[in-house]
């Protein structure tokens, strides 16, 4: 049995790989894929891939893409998620702003640099007209951290999956003053080079598993009622939220990422441009 370490956020977006995972597809073709919940989200999961400290992540494609530009030793192996990931943007619920106007000149709450919430701040204040120079930053680890931060004032914004933090608006903890949709597909399979260059056969296996799974995934009867049951939302954000996605079986395309590279340059996010082989590994 081949030990492969895998890593990846609390939510629903990864539940086909642990459907896979309890009904033993991995282990049919002599693989014991070892999931570990990451909340604090993608930039703690750029510094697990750097460290050797997983083997493959689902992670965040601009996250990804500025961590190896950086000289993170990982590869993009294949898109995951190929819709965009609708980011609400939030304020505690007796917050004085009310508009996404007044948050200018305020301070984000971020998990941590380099994260999903740091990054995409970048993307609403360029969408804004906002000086992104100016921009100011409080990391709260992860969601928990977010609640404390905004309710205690160290932060006056927070940046999530829209659908994630749904059950914090209904239940009065958050306002979600707007959402702020990634211009890319939100979410990549990436896997060390030392993983890819060491295990390229057992890699083919665990893509062959997961891809017929997201296939499926839609079609699976009462779909959304597990969905909705395991990840404590309500049916009808769920149903709303799976018309909004599509899971993807191919490679990350050399056009899409260089309009993410792009992006990332023109908000002095990364220094410079490097070689779209640099992030995207090819078998």
């Amino acid at each position: 049995m081949k030990s492969v370490r895998i890593i990846g956020v609390p939510e629903h977006f990864n539940l086909p790989w642990h459907l896979a995972i309890e009904e033993g597809a991995f282990e049919e073709r002599g693989i014991d894929l070892q999931w570990e919940d990451i909340p604090e989200g993608t930039g703690r999961m750029c510094q697990m891939l750097n460290d050797g400290e997983t083997d493959l992540a689902i992670i965040l494609t601009e996250g990804l893409l500025k961590s190896i530009a950086e000289g993170n030793p990982s590869h993009i192996i294949q898109e995951y998620i190929a819709t965009p990931l609708q980011w609400g943007i939030h304020v505690a619920d007796k917050s004085q702003y009310t508009s996404i106007d007044e948050l200018k000149g305020t301070k984000a709450a971020i998990s941590r640099f380099g994260s999903g919430s740091h990054l995409m701040a970048y993307v609403n204040a360029e969408n804004q007209g906002w000086d992104t120079s100016s921009l100011k930053f409080e990391v709260i680890n992860n969601l928990e951290g977010a609640i404390e931060g905004l309710r205690s004032g160290v932060a006056d914004y927070f940046m999530w999956e829209h659908f994630t933090t749904k059950p914090l608006v209904d239940d009065g903890t958050f306002r979600r003053l707007a959402d702020c949709p990634t211009p890319w597909p939100c979410f990549v399979i990436a896997a060390t080079d030392t993983f890819v260059k060491e295990n390229p056969e057992t890699l083919k296996h665990v893509l062959e598993i997961i891809n017929s799974y997201t296939t499926e995934f839609k079609s699976i009867p009462s779909i959304d009622r597990t969905l909705a049951n395991r990840y404590g939302q309500q049916l009808e954000d769920i149903q709303d939220w799976l018309a909004l996605t599509r899971w993807s079986q191919q490679q990350l395309s050399r056009e899409t990422l260089q309009t993410i590279e792009d992006t990332l340059l023109q908000l002095d996010l990364i220094s410079t441009k490097v070689p779209v082989e640099k992030f995207l590994w090819h078998f």
